[in-house]
């Protein structure tokens, strides 16, 4: 005897959730909007002159109305910000790594690395414009003067925080000091490494900006300072809006970065 048997369960419809809203990665828009929403009523609402704070619907305009010049400045400052900070990501891990050898190496030169790093970078520009004249050179030696020293720091702390029973250990398992440096040291320092260059890529813009406004004819730098000798504030304030964009995306870049190559040391949920 032959049943015939249909499926009368019928597969429920899956509700659709609503999409919900990443407020981490909405916070950073949010926040913007909101100080630029904040700004604009407070210049309008106390009258500012434009020649003190301009309102940044003012600053937009200027970016719209002068936008030929300011491309062209935004990508010398980029250039010059982008290789004075090479030079200091290469010379910066070659020192730090060699200051982080020994002891003796780090107590020897690191209160001279302190010392060159207290002198105030605008006082090394008109030297630097003595040797080299105004343009393109200063600008790039002083973003890698001033992008130099948290690189050579971070390296070489990461390399003298090897705790003293890792070395015995592998010390009496047979290992030299290169290979403990090899194998411990320098996957040690890598996340100080990486961190540092967070902070070295936005010292690198001011470096490269101060040498712009002294001894340059090109740059954000000099486009500003004509612009303030002219009174032409919107013009100040669209060049520093150029900056604080170039900032944030070589240093989301360098946090891009950080994240690949170190992922292994970020891995709680503070650091997520």
């Amino acid at each position: 005897m032959t049943i015939a048997t249909e499926n009368s369960t019928a597969t429920p419809a899956i509700a659709k959730q609503p999409a919900r809203i990443n407020w981490v990665k909405a916070a950073p828009w949010l926040f913007t909007l909101g100080m630029f929403l904040f700004w604009e009523m407070l210049v309008r609402g106390l009258g500012t002159p434009v020649t003190i704070l301009p309102a940044p619907s003012r600053i937009f305009q200027a970016v719209v109305q002068y936008w030929s010049p300011l491309l062209k400045n935004s990508a010398q400052t980029l250039f010059t910000t982008t290789l004075g900070f090479g030079l200091a990501v290469v010379g910066g891990l070659a020192i730090g790594l060699f200051i982080g050898w020994s002891k003796t190496i780090y107590a020897g030169l690191y209160p001279i690395m302190i010392g060159f790093n207290a002198i105030p970078k605008v006082a090394v520009v008109p030297i630097l414009v003595i040797w080299f004249g105004i343009g393109t050179i200063p600008a790039v030696i002083t973003a890698f003067l001033i992008s130099f020293f948290p690189i050579v720091v971070n390296v070489a702390t990461g390399l003298a925080t090897i705790e003293p029973e890792t070395e015995d250990v592998l010390r009496a398992l047979g290992a030299k000091k290169l290979d403990i440096m090899l194998k411990v040291g320098i996957p040690r320092s890598m996340p100080y490494f990486f961190g540092s260059l967070k902070i070295a890529i936005t010292l690198a813009f001011v470096g490269s900006v101060l040498s712009e406004t002294v001894a340059s004819n090109y740059g954000l730098g000099n486009m500003m300072a004509s612009a303030q000798s002219q009174f032409n504030v919107p013009l100040v304030f669209a060049g520093l809006l150029a900056l604080a964009v170039e900032g944030i995306a070589m240093y989301s870049l360098m946090a891009f970065i950080e994240r690949r190559m170190t992922g292994w040391a970020h891995r709680s949920t503070m650091a997520n």
